[in-house]
């Protein structure tokens, strides 16, 4: 679970993830502090430089930038390794030895080693610590109920809670994309005046949605099943490594809607 938690603490140290309001629990990309923010690959520059706080967020450059980074936007090999070893530790350790206490020991004691590397090495500490807490939850979880499978439940619930917040923010007429973005650019509200605009960003929010979506269709069955190395194999899988590919989505229709506004900037470009 902390791999998706991680993850999506990471791309968007920003929704997204299994990508993300918090610290994601056991590895889900929380989109408020993904690895994005703490990527070892140089930062896209954007067109909308400010002094924004919006705009110097991993979530920000990505989003806001000429170009995308699918490496940055998993925080580079080390924060793609940080989100997803933890999750693959609890797999392998309940296929060989099974029960609850070894795969949870041993998850948390990889999250750890890897917050006092980092310590050590006095580098930024946001993802490696959003994942801890992410594994230290599940972990209180499965311990309690002596469930391995419970390991997953508090994933699960955020997934859910964000996909509620996403759905909510269209309704009411002012998706989450759109907030985000309007932070992002500096323009504030001004977005919600331009109908063809405001679809657009409603489009990239049911994106972000269906990401969340998905993932709760594929891992609750998985849960109730009782399946814990198949629910966590689809942990690892739903993680950062979907919600990266969200993020280059939503960030495509971004820079369409900007575009459609008369932008006269180069076609956008993956890396």
């Amino acid at each position: 679970m902390s791999d998706d938690r991680d993850a999506e603490a990471t791309a968007a140290s920003s929704p997204a993830g299994e990508v993300a309001p918090g610290a994601s629990p056991a590895g889900e990309a929380n989109p408020a502090t993904s690895p994005a923010g703490e990527a070892e690959a140089t930062p896209a520059s954007s067109p909308h430089d400010s002094p924004n706080p919006a705009a110097a967020t991993g979530a920000g450059r990505l989003l806001g930038g000429e170009t995308f980074s699918l490496h940055e936007a998993i925080g580079g090999w080390r924060g793609f390794l940080e989100s997803s070893a933890p999750g693959v530790v609890f797999v392998v350790a309940y296929l060989t030895a099974g029960g609850f206490r070894i795969p949870v020991i041993a998850a948390a004691a990889v999250m750890v080693v890897m917050v006092l590397i980092r310590l050590i090495q006095r580098t930024p500490v946001t993802q490696a610590l959003s994942g801890a807490v992410g594994v230290a939850i599940g972990a209180v979880w499965a311990w309690r109920s002596g469930d391995p499978s419970d390991y997953y439940v508090p994933g699960l619930w955020l997934n859910a809670g964000y996909l509620a917040g996403i759905l909510v923010s269209m309704l009411v007429g002012w998706p989450i994309v759109g907030v985000v973005m309007g932070l992002i650019r500096g323009e504030g509200t001004h977005w919600r005046a331009d109908r063809p605009l405001v679809r657009r960003y409603q489009l990239a929010s049911a994106v972000l949605a269906a990401m969340f979506a998905l993932r709760l269709a594929v891992q609750v069955p998985l849960y109730l099943a009782g399946a814990v190395a198949a629910l966590g194999t689809a942990k690892l899988a739903m993680g950062l490594p979907l919600f990266a590919l969200t993020l280059w989505g939503v960030w495509l229709l971004a820079r369409g809607a900007e575009d459609a506004r008369g932008s006269q900037a180069p076609p956008p470009t993956t890396r």
